[in-house]
């Protein structure tokens, strides 16, 4: 038997309260993992389990959930996690060099932390910006037209100013924002 897993009081407020907005425990699970990666900072088997507990559903139904949307992550990622748009309009604009860039800037690969924690990266399919190729989504923050430099410049002050790039959650759907660099002075 299984050890129930409990979060703090808070969480286990807020999912009581998401609970209540569905007419089934089923239809909540995927507000319940995004609480769960904001506790736990990935899906875990913890986090599953605790799910899966708390809405009385089978795991193997939370683990499809889980595993079929990439925003919810499988390993720990850096603070700002960055996804780069690796289809068609994106690879012809560009996320190429983007990679490449990321690769270097910090000596990682894919998918790996850098050493101090703060940033990590992944080549993602279609977000959704075509039009405004090549694009990468920083935590929950889009960013579009990018090349290099201007990534560079959105690092840095990210590094300077280390602000509050929160991960969506129901509370914040859309995230907070990287209000140091205003899309209207980078793009």
């Amino acid at each position: 038997m299984t050890a129930k897993i409990l979060l703090p009081k808070e969480f286990e407020e807020r999912l009581e309260k998401l609970k209540s907005k569905y007419p089934d425990s089923r239809s909540a699970i995927m507000p319940a993992l995004f609480l769960a990666q904001e506790h736990f900072g990935f899906i875990s088997d913890e986090a599953i389990q605790w799910v899966s507990t708390r809405l009385d559903v089978a795991p193997i139904h939370v683990m499809e959930v889980s595993t079929f949307y990439t925003m919810y992550y499988k390993r720990r990622m850096g603070r700002y996690h960055i996804q780069v748009c690796r289809t068609m309009m994106c690879q012809l604009k560009g996320s190429r060099r983007i990679i490449e860039y990321l690769k270097k800037r910090f000596g990682i690969e894919a998918g790996e932390v850098s050493p101090d924690g703060m940033f990590s990266y992944e080549e993602v399919e279609c977000l959704g910006s075509c039009g405004s190729a090549p694009v990468c989504e920083i935590n929950d923050t889009y960013f579009e037209h990018l090349n290099e430099e201007k990534l560079e410049s959105i690092i840095q002050a990210i590094e300077t100013a280390k602000p509050d790039l929160s991960y969506s959650t129901m509370n914040d759907k859309l995230g907070k924002g990287l209000e140091v660099c205003p899309r209207s002075k980078i793009a």
